[in-house]
């Protein structure tokens, strides 16, 4: 057989394979965008939902775009509805609930990472242990707990847990931290560093892809929480948005044009949040990066 020959059928097997690989992506790109459109077609159906008039809500068959673009929707929903104050309210428990959880996880997991004390692997497995206790079969107890300290009624049971400690953020900022060299430690404490100088000044700069995970899914949990606020909150001034917007729906006798605008003021600032820090979030889910800086 010839070179010619040879180096034909190289050249077509190549053409073959990368004719073959091309396929492959041109399926995969399509399975991909044809599953894109079917998550994201209840979000469009909402965003149209919100900006159509109540007649032609109503209309069948349903249109996809709207006829007529009613912004006024949304000023309509955020006045009726009093999302300014229940917007402030979310926006303080969420804060508190960020500041808590960073400081109180952040310290606690610097003590199970890098100090050696009797007991240390104990303790550490007794609170992941705490993991496995679903979150419904605490709710009585903490219930009556709170309301025998005369805390019902009030945001205390919604902010002061928080200080502390979660299991599963201790566990991945730990994690995290035991990626950090000890030798950055050490010779922190020969310059006589405390360790609460080294927690401050050494571990929270490292590992702040991972602070700003806790810091996101924190805010993400008190921005959605209804359950919590439904069991301790019974004033109308202070319901968050979760609550104002379950009240807005009752008051409004499911208008559905107005619903659907106050349900996307109160998801926007999630999603917002997600895609502005979405590198962070990958970033610190990786708990060998501590090693990085």
């Amino acid at each position: 057989m010839s070179a010619a020959t040879l180096s034909n059928a190289g050249s077509s097997h190549f053409q073959s394979r990368k004719t073959k690989q091309l396929i492959v992506k041109i399926i995969i790109t399509i399975v991909l965008v044809g599953l894109s459109i079917i998550i994201l077609a209840p979000f469009w159906w909402m965003i149209s939902t919100s900006l159509k008039s109540l007649k032609e809500i109503m209309k069948y068959p349903p249109t996809w775009i709207p006829e007529e673009v009613h912004w006024e929707n949304y000023k309509y929903a955020w006045t009726k509805g009093n999302f300014g104050r229940y917007t402030l309210n979310t926006l303080f428990l969420a804060g508190v609930g960020v500041c808590s959880h960073v400081l109180s996880n952040s310290f606690i997991a610097y003590g199970f990472a890098k100090i050696k004390f009797k007991g240390r692997g104990f303790l550490f497995s007794l609170m992941l242990s705490t993991m496995m206790i679903p979150s419904f079969c605490t709710l009585i107890p903490q219930y009556i707990l709170f309301s025998k300290m005369g805390w019902v009624g009030t945001y205390l049971p919604l902010t002061i847990p928080g200080f502390f400690g979660s299991a599963f953020q201790i566990f991945l900022l730990r994690q995290f931290y035991l990626g950090i060299p000890n030798d950055l430690i050490e010779a922190a404490k020969i310059d006589g560093a405390s360790h609460f100088y080294v927690w401050r000044r050494i571990m929270i700069p490292l590992a702040k892809p991972a602070i700003i995970v806790i810091a996101i899914t924190t805010f993400q949990g008190a921005w959605n929480d209804f359950l919590g606020p439904l069991l301790y909150v019974n004033k109308p001034e202070m319901f968050n948005l979760q609550l104002g917007l379950q009240s807005f729906k009752g008051t409004e006798a499911v208008q559905w044009h107005y619903l659907m605008a106050g349900s996307l003021m109160v998801l926007a600032p999630v999603i917002l949040l997600f895609f502005l820090f979405q590198k962070y979030f990958i970033e610190g889910m990786n708990i060998s990066s501590g090693t990085k800086g």
